[in-house]
């Protein structure tokens, strides 16, 4: 039986591809979940901001993004980093 190849597309600009992308983040539109450590809110950016949009403090961000089947699938926000 021959193996299904794994799509992957990303949620924001549609672009797909096989297996993942590298690095995390989609080569088309370099885009990825961010969120705030201290405020927890979400940010969709190519890189994460300096001073978070919601709380205005300069802090650190955890990319989110997921990109296996395991937490949902490409271009969802992995719940267990949340």
């Amino acid at each position: 039986m021959a193996e299904t190849e794994r799509k992957i597309e990303c949620a924001l600009c549609g672009y797909s591809a096989s297996g993942k992308f590298v690095g995390d983040i989609c080569p088309q539109c370099n885009m990825t979940y961010w969120k705030c450590s201290k405020c927890r809110f979400l940010v969709t950016a190519g890189n994460p901001p300096e001073v978070c949009p919601s709380c205005g403090e300069k802090t650190d961000f955890l990319n989110v993004t997921c990109y296996t089947p395991e937490c949902g699938g490409p271009g969802q926000v992995d719940g267990r980093l949340l």
